[in-house]
């Protein structure tokens, strides 16, 4: 017999959800919005993401820095400049923690882990370019970390795989401006 277009063929498998989850989902309340669908890969993802937030913080100290010492005759544009991505990247810490905290983790923003941890490395450059090349050098390794954390979670984390999509973008946007800066 041949399926017509209302029903479907034999070998078609259909939606459906997992009733086993949904069941699971209904207790351990106290996990908040960590189901067991979240299984092994939740510390794997929360220590990630604390070494996502080390870089991320790392950034904005080194753009805070550069922005108040810069100088020369093209340093205040470029300097605001910095000044706008180091609240861009503190805004990304805050998402970081965010997250970490609704995954039932906790956010290390100690001082004296932030340089292990931290993908990017902090910057004293005094000339302009070499504080553009630092920056740059950084953007480019934010963007690479988080192109291979969203590789890495896939599908096991969706929430946390679309925040870093939206700051892959930022980073990228960034490293974008950097660039045109060099040679200025």
């Amino acid at each position: 017999m041949k399926a017509n277009a209302s029903t479907p063929a034999k070998d078609h498998q259909h939606l459906v959800l997992d009733q086993k989850g949904l069941d699971a989902a209904a207790k351990s309340l106290d996990d908040g919005a960590v189901t067991p669908a979240y299984g092994p890969w939740r510390d794997d993802i929360v220590k990630l993401l604390n070494d996502a937030l080390a870089t991320e913080l790392v950034c904005v100290l080194r753009y805070k820095r550069h922005y108040f010492t810069a100088n020369g005759v093209e340093s205040p544009a470029i300097a605001d400049e910095f000044l706008v991505h180091a609240n861009e990247e503190s805004a990304h810490a805050d998402r970081i923690a965010e997250r970490i905290v609704q995954l039932g983790g906790e956010p290390d923003f100690a001082p004296e882990h932030l340089r292990e941890r931290s993908h990017a490395g902090y910057d004293e450059s005094t000339d302009l370019q070499a504080m553009v090349r630092a920056n740059l050098v950084a953007e480019r390794i934010a963007v690479e970390s988080c192109r291979q954390m969203i590789n890495l979670i896939g599908d096991k984390d969706p929430t946390t795989r679309r925040m870093l999509e939206d700051i892959l973008s930022d980073e990228e946007e960034h490293a974008d401006e950097l660039k045109d800066w060099l040679g200025h």
